[in-house]
């Protein structure tokens, strides 16, 4: 599958076609905070961003926009912004005239707040429904038109609507859905500026969401560039190796015009994060001369389990570095490019790097090696490197990308959002704290989330989650069930303990 995107114009950035994959990150200030969120856009665009987004939550936030791109312009700096939008049309209606972006999303645009209710409607009242979203979308799509504004269809997985999720789950499918009818709508209008994303933060859900998307638009002659990213990878080199599983897999494959990895850190440690990823697929442009067809998913009727192979002993090894003594399947191992080397052992992968730094290690080898186990292919993985980086860390990042396309889950995954000025506490530090009480369980999934637009959502596939509400307040969930609501954060690890535990206990 290879996607070819039209060139469009966002300000002084073009992008699609042939042009470079652009690199955006989002500030994580509160956009009231004119001083603080220039600093922060001047950071991340010296880091090499080459398009920002802040929250515009509210009118006045919206209208702030301005102030902000004013003191920018004053300051010599002509990177074009873009307004993140949910739930408040009113808000991305005054954002349109003031910079050169908009990000809307169609879960919660014109639709509430998903409610998780199936609400079964006809197809006469489905047709209503879609007719009263492009009521609500005209104004948005005249003001984007009169401005030269250009506007993100951004679907996430965490949020999608009660009516998409009803009639197609919250899958994939759903996902493109919820896409191609905004963009309907928007080409029916003559408006063709337009940019779109499919994000999750689980890679398999994320990729193979993009690939029916991309199938949909070409079948319906559409050619809008398309924006990757993980929504919630988390911190450290596990939000690198997710983020880089998932957007290298689909850049492999020609699908992508710009990306942005979402970390739990300052937003201007994503920039060099994403040059790695572009750079470990295709050189400085992340542009494949002969883009890779997907891989197919392996067939079995035996449970997918690879195995972590260790050149230093010559056997297959567990999480716990104990000898794998079982039988280990074997299939046709697909041909690597991208290294110095490629062995095969018994239809395991085994790439050779010849890299110094262990994190642009994690970059590379998680770029390059995701697609194959996000597509459930080779019985096991054994990592060799020419560089300084050798014995421990060579299995435990052959153990992390296992991880992070969950072909094999060996310890406990952090879901957590990258902070934007939604945030009502202290992220970062959140997310700490939170892996230091959890690290001893195993295999289990624990959202923390600055927030409630996808908090609700992307805890579908989590055990447990810890997401802002109020000012210093704490809703504590279970799957999408908010069991404590406003728990105060001094008292919210503990009762988010307290509630694993008894669960634990039950079982």
């Amino acid at each position: 599958m290879s996607f070819k995107s039209q060139i469009i114009h966002i300000g002084s950035l073009s992008m699609g076609g042939n042009l470079p994959v652009r690199v955006q990150s989002m500030t994580n200030t509160d956009t009231l905070d004119t001083d603080a969120s220039v600093r922060q856009c001047i950071r991340i665009i010296k880091a090499g961003g080459e398009l920002v987004r802040l929250t515009a939550q509210g009118i006045r936030e919206a209208e702030n926009l301005a102030v902000i791109k004013k003191e920018l312009r004053r300051a010599g700096f002509v990177t074009p912004l873009c307004a993140d939008i949910h739930f408040n049309p009113a808000a991305a209606e005054i954002a349109a005239r003031l910079v050169e972006k908009v990000r809307i999303n169609p879960g919660n645009y014109a639709d509430r707040r998903a409610s998780f209710i199936r609400k079964e409607l006809t197809e006469s009242e489905y047709m209503n429904e879609l007719y009263r979203i492009r009521e609500r979308l005209l104004p948005l799509i005249k003001i984007c038109s009169v401005n030269g504004t250009a506007v993100r269809i951004g679907v996430n997985h965490g949020s999608l609507s009660d009516r998409i999720m009803t009639r197609y789950g919250n899958t994939p499918e759903g996902m493109a859905v919820s896409a191609i009818e905004f963009l309907r709508i928007f080409r029916g209008e003559g408006f063709k500026n337009l940019v779109v994303s499919m994000k999750s933060s689980d890679t398999r859900i994320m990729v193979e969401s993009n690939r029916i998307l991309v199938r949909m638009m070409e079948g319906e002659g559409m050619q809008y560039p398309v924006h990757l990213g993980i929504t919630e990878a988390g911190e450290g080199d596990d939000g690198r190796i997710i983020s880089a599983a998932g957007i290298g897999t689909l850049l492999t494959e020609g699908i992508g015009d710009t990306i942005r990895v979402s970390l739990t850190e300052a937003p201007e440690k994503e920039i060099p994060v994403a040059r790695e990823i572009i750079k470990s697929i295709a050189g400085t442009s992340g542009r494949m001369k002969e883009p890779c067809p997907p891989l197919q998913y392996r067939k079995s009727k035996d449970r997918y389990l690879p195995q972590v192979y260790s050149e230093h002993n010559g056997n297959f090894m567990d999480e716990h570095g104990e000898i794998f003594r079982n039988e280990v399947l074997t299939v046709n191992a697909t041909e690597l490019s991208g290294c110095s080397e490629s062995q095969n052992i018994d239809g395991v992968l085994n790439p050779v790097f010849n890299e110094d730094d262990f994190g642009k290690l994690c970059i590379r080898a998680s770029s390059l090696l995701g697609r194959f186990f996000i597509a459930r292919r080779p019985a096991g993985l054994c990592i060799s490197n020419r560089g300084k980086v050798q014995g421990e860390a060579l299995r435990d990042l052959a153990f992390s990308i296992l991880q992070a396309t969950e072909a094999r889950i060996t310890r406990t995954r952090y879901i957590s959002c990258p902070t934007c000025g939604r945030t009502k506490f202290n992220l970062e530090e959140a997310v700490r704290k939170i892996k230091a009480a959890t690290s001893h369980l195993t295999g289990m999934k624990i959202a923390v989330m600055g927030c409630v637009v996808n908090g609700p959502g992307e805890m579908a596939g989590a055990d447990y989650g810890y997401v802002g509400a109020a000012e210093g307040k704490v809703h504590i969930y279970r799957g999408t069930e908010a069991v404590m609501k406003n728990v105060p954060e001094a008292e919210a690890l503990d009762r988010l303990l307290e509630l694993i535990e008894s669960d634990q206990a039950r079982r």
